[in-house]
């Protein structure tokens, strides 16, 4: 492949990831200035290999290999580094396991891990996709970016459980909610037996760069239990953002949905 293509593949990852929405092929061709067949055969190639996908209306988005290339390379950047002991406090702290997540382009991904110590783990596999409009970490995301809140309202909304939100104005109140309570909470909505607490991790511009998600099993999840989580996970999340250089000025939020 000659260094011309190589810049033209990663202008089209890039492309991907900036727009936060599947992309159609004359799309695409007018914001990189492509030739048409070249840019169709290069994209054949690439949804061949896995770096990108194409749905069923010929949109195009990042691939499950890019995502596990973003996954592996996020493993050594500073954020991870700077979350890595907050994250052993907090689950050593609450006994349940605390999760990392981080946004690329239109998938959420969990990109570190500590396990709490209870005897029952959630398997809960790092750098798989997450729902966006079931699981905490996935609700809380698309509520704080009006575009992709606008995709995965107007997309399926599979039910994976009996409490799923399937509704998309049901859906809708839910993020305003988060929006208003600056936290995200899925109670069994992604898989049964667990709920999920998510609070955003924030960069020197005050910008959603990354979140911090406590998995509980139901039977945990009591009131008292919740407000441990929901103060202890935010003074975790006070830490890390204080090292990315946001800091918070008191504001006081809500303890419960």
């Amino acid at each position: 492949m000659s260094p011309e293509r190589y810049l033209r593949t990663f202008d089209l990852l890039k492309l991907l990831v900036e727009r936060n929405t599947p992309l159609r092929l004359t799309e695409i061709k007018q914001a990189l200035d492509l030739p048409l067949s070249s840019l169709h055969n290069m994209l054949q190639t690439m949804v061949s290999a896995e770096v990108v996908t194409v749905d069923d209306d010929l949109r195009y988005a990042v691939g499950p290999r890019t995502v596990s290339l973003a996954l592996r390379t996020v493993q050594s950047l500073d954020l991870r580094t700077v979350a890595r002991r907050p994250l052993q406090d907090l689950a050593r702290e609450l006994g349940d396991d605390v999760y990392l997540a981080l946004r690329v382009g239109q998938r959420v991904i969990y990109v570190d891990r500590v396990l709490g110590n209870q005897r029952i783990s959630l398997d809960i596999r790092l750098g798989e996709p997450l729902m966006m409009h079931c699981t905490a970490t996935g609700k809380l995301f698309a509520a704080l970016d009006g575009r992709l809140e606008a995709h995965v309202l107007a997309g399926k909304l599979p039910k994976m459980t009996p409490l799923t939100i399937t509704d998309p104005q049901l859906l809708h109140k839910e993020y305003n909610s988060i929006r208003m309570a600056g936290f995200s909470r899925s109670d069994q909505e992604a898989m049964e037996g667990v709920v999920g607490y998510a609070l955003p991790i924030r960069d020197g511009n005050g910008s959603a760069v990354a979140a911090l998600h406590v998995s509980v099993l139901s039977t945990r999840a009591t009131k008292a239990h919740e407000r441990k989580i929901l103060t202890q996970a935010r003074a975790c999340v006070e830490q890390i953002d204080k090292q990315l250089g946001h800091e918070h000025r008191g504001a006081n939020k809500r303890t419960s949905t």
